[in-house]
């Protein structure tokens, strides 16, 4: 089982924390707002990222995605709604001024982003599928899976979100600090590119 484990996990981070939609806006929010401002919007997407797996264990996204005009509305809802995030980001105050900054994105729009985010639903759909704990105890090898993957949902969001806050440490300069966000923003709109080509 420890074996098994390892390998689900040694699948799982490099994949469920590659750079995607969730990631590099944790990322975005952690530079443009700091970590304490950005964990309403962690916390939206570590449990939409869970919803999505429980969706997967439990045969719910097979239904989704048997209706081809559901998986268009999601993905292109999700794809409007990080253009506009991609925007805030790029224009959040920096520098001194980041002080004095609007909120950042909250809990639903960060629950919202994840269950829409089609990355989440190949990448964990395919660690999911390819990885077994407990061959001939479906029950507990559901658990099993469910239980390490969230595990990989909260480390691999919290550190992105992390990255960011520390990375905005050192743009303290408003130059470098506007150049940083207008990346990330330009990262996220990629991404988004990505997600409608592989649609």
């Amino acid at each position: 089982m420890t074996n098994d484990l390892t390998l689900l996990w040694l699948a799982a981070f490099p994949l469920m924390g590659s750079p995607g939609p969730a990631t590099l806006s944790l990322a975005g929010i952690g530079t443009a707002f700091g970590f304490r401002h950005g964990r309403p919007y962690l916390l939206g997407i570590i449990l939409g990222t869970t919803g999505v797996l429980l969706m997967i264990a439990t045969g719910v996204t097979a239904l989704v995605l048997a209706e081809p005009a559901l998986v268009d509305a999601l993905t292109f809802a999700a794809a409007g709604y990080i253009l506009y995030l991609a925007w805030k980001i790029a224009t959040a105050p920096v520098g001194t001024k980041a002080m004095a900054a609007e909120a950042a994105p909250s809990f639903l729009p960060g629950l919202a982003l994840a269950l829409a985010n089609p990355k989440a639903f190949a990448a964990i759909g395919a660690v999911y599928a390819g990885q077994t704990i407990f061959p001939d105890d479906l029950i507990n090898d559901t658990a099993a899976k469910i239980t390490a993957l969230t595990i990989v949902i909260i480390v691999v969001n919290t550190a992105w979100l992390a990255f960011g806050s520390a990375f905005s440490r050192f743009l303290t300069r408003p130059m470098l600090g506007r150049m940083a966000n207008i990346t990330f923003a330009i990262m996220l709109i990629a991404s988004v590119g990505l997600a409608l080509m592989h649609n």
